[in-house]
């Protein structure tokens, strides 16, 4: 990775929004864009929001068709693959994933045990992350590759046992999805899901390609200092092949709107597998198969993912089953923000 600048800047902050944007969603993603990158948007049913800028060093807004990294909601569009394949009869929930893949699964981890689901709901016990892989020589990376790494890498816990986040699960499901379907992973996704919803500004990138179509909303990594903003543009720092179906693909606010809206309505697996996705594990009875639950302060729950990834974006999308949703993005990966992009998202949905 060639050498990056720190960028060293005070921007003023400005807003764009619709005439009849409300009060209430402004004043909670104003707050967010204190916590956040150098700007944030919400886009839902009454228009687009948006605070600070889309680039440093001008004042554009973000808009809903600004391209952006998804990061962990690819695991979405990866599982609905998968749900997709068990409504075909190809895949069983409940299999142990070497009846798929034998000899894949090894070393600290037993495919014998380790079922689809729990790869689907992050109770593998596999590790998170990727530590050692070996790029190809053009520094691309393999799916084979990512996994075989990172199986002598220590469990996370039992099978089972408890939930835990797991990029590496869903790099597993990613070769399960090539093997099934003779495709590579980003092919299937996009002949399964992108071309039929019409998704056209939703890409999975071939490995080397880093690029973002036109517009793009660049990402950073850095912080604030009072009014001074500190950022590194990171955009296209990172080789997106490493991340894969775990959260390589890029979007806009509007096409994944529009994605989460056609599955909770069952326009892209079964109503039986979509009960699948949405059965969350544990005593939270927050998250399903790469599918989030949670309760909005009006009463009622929204369902959707988050994701960041180190090219500098975070994001979250939530829907409702009555047609109400929320996308926001901000261009930094941070998350852990009070308020959160989810306060954003529900003040959003609960003023539709």
């Amino acid at each position: 990775m060639k050498r990056l600048a720190v960028v060293v800047c005070a921007i003023m902050l400005f807003s764009a929004a619709p005439a009849k944007a409300d009060d209430a969603v402004r004043t909670v993603l104003d707050q967010y864009l204190a916590q956040a990158g150098p700007g944030v948007a919400v886009h839902y049913r009454a228009g687009t929001l948006s605070a600070g800028t889309a680039k440093i060093h001008e004042q554009r807004a973000l808009s809903s068709l600004d391209h952006f990294r998804i990061g962990s909601q690819t695991k979405t569009f990866t599982a609905v693959v998968v749900l997709q394949l068990v409504d075909e009869g190809r895949v069983e929930l409940d299999a142990p994933i070497s009846r798929y893949l034998p000899g894949v699964v090894t070393g600290n981890y037993n495919g014998d045990v380790i079922t689809v689901r729990q790869l689907l709901q992050h109770t593998s016990g596999m590790v998170n992350y990727v530590r050692d892989a070996r790029a190809n020589p053009d520094g691309t990376y393999t799916l084979a590759e990512l996994v075989r790494s990172a199986m002598d890498e220590p469990a996370q816990s039992a099978p089972g046992a408890a939930q835990h986040y797991s990029n590496v699960g869903f790099l597993v499901l990613g070769m399960l999805i090539e093997r099934l379907t003779g495709k590579q992973a980003g092919d299937a996704i996009t002949e399964r899901i992108i071309s039929p919803l019409g998704l056209t500004r939703t890409k999975f990138p071939a490995p080397g390609n880093r690029a973002l179509p036109a517009p793009f909303l660049p990402g950073y990594l850095g912080g604030r200092l009072g009014p001074i903003f500190f950022w590194t543009e990171v955009t296209t720092a990172i080789e997106l092949s490493f991340w894969s179906t775990a959260g390589a693909m890029s979007s806009t606010l509007d096409d994944l709107q529009r994605f989460y809206r056609a599955l909770i309505n069952g326009q892209v697996v079964s109503p039986a597998a979509l009960a699948e996705m949405k059965q969350t594990w544990g005593q939270s009875g927050t998250y399903g198969l790469a599918l989030v639950k949670l309760p909005l302060t009006c009463g009622g729950v929204a369902w959707g993912h988050n994701g960041a990834l180190p090219t500098g974006h975070h994001s979250f999308t939530l829907v409702t089953e009555d047609g109400r949703f929320a996308s926001v993005v901000t261009n930094t990966n941070r998350m852990d923000s009070k308020p959160s992009s989810f306060d954003v998202a529900d003040k959003a949905l609960c003023t539709n």
